[in-house]
């Protein structure tokens, strides 16, 4: 007589979790890079307005460079900020286009220029993030040893502040508070500006991306100067000074690649030898 046995039956215990912890953020780490990347950048920008906006550089001083500065430039035949801001001034249009382009192709730019770096060139990002915060520095103790007002405090030179004058954004993007109205050289607006056209050159694929990246330095550069926020040699300087941040930048990620390579031969060569010198127990 056959007797059918039937399988206990293993009854499934569901877990419970509670809404909070079913939709807790856990970011990767990858994601942990980027948020800490991205603060570092935020908290070097706002740390260098805060200094630059605390330095209360003599008045006296810094229009004294100036018109040594214009000076130079009229030494040189470079002295031609007059004549530029003439071609927009006659114009509302043109002169809309130029304040467009200094207040909002600058901040902006950089933002969504480090933004892109970060999530598609890491690489890249970090070090453009080094070149920017060197050349932010370098450009403090330039703020620091030599003051200078802009073109549009000159006003017996004939220039006229057309940011002001047309526009109040500026102001918003860039609160008075956190500024230093004697910092005209160098124009970090120029050579920042040129960081992020050299990065979006070397690692944007499509020749438009390309293009932008080359013009749009240059129209900053004519933009700072035909709104009367910077003079020629500003922009030349700032040039320099970011190139010098990039440089800077490049030597260091170099000599780390160096020392993580090193240190990576060192582990390797002791696995090796561990496994040369190992002997089976008898």
């Amino acid at each position: 007589m056959s007797r059918n046995v039937s399988a206990p039956r293993h009854e499934s215990i569901s877990r419970t979790t509670s809404p909070v912890s079913a939709w807790r953020w856990q970011p990767t780490s990858g994601t942990r890079r980027v948020i800490r990347e991205v603060l570092v950048v935020a908290l070097a920008a706002l740390l260098y307005f805060i200094v630059r906006g605390l330095m209360h550089s003599q008045a006296a001083v810094a229009f004294n460079n100036a018109d040594t500065l214009i000076a130079l430039e009229q030494r040189l035949g470079l002295y031609h900020e007059p004549a530029m801001q003439g071609w927009i001034t006659g114009s509302a249009w043109l002169t809309d286009l130029a304040n467009r382009v200094y207040i909002f192709g600058h901040w902006p730019v950089i933002i969504a220029t480090m933004l892109w770096l970060v999530f598609r060139h890491p690489a890249a990002f970090a070090r453009y993030r080094s070149a920017l915060l060197l050349s932010g520095a370098i450009g403090l103790v330039f703020f620091v040893l030599m003051p200078m007002a802009p073109p549009r405090f000159l006003v017996d030179y004939g220039f006229v502040d057309t940011v002001t004058q047309h526009s109040n954004a500026y102001r918003v993007l860039q609160p008075p508070s956190l500024t230093n109205p004697y910092a005209a050289m160098p124009s970090l607006h120029v050579g920042w500006n040129l960081l992020m056209g050299i990065a979006i050159v070397s690692q944007a694929r499509h020749w438009l991306w390309r293009g932008f990246g080359m013009l749009m330095p240059l129209a900053m550069w004519l933009a700072t100067v035909v709104t009367a926020n910077h003079y020629l040699l500003d922009g030349l300087v700032g040039s320099v000074v970011a190139l010098t941040g990039l440089v800077l930048a490049i030597a260091i990620e170099r000599r780390r690649n160096r020392s993580r390579s090193t240190e990576a031969r060192v582990l390797n060569g002791r696995v090796i030898g561990q496994g040369w010198t190992h002997r089976p127990a008898a």
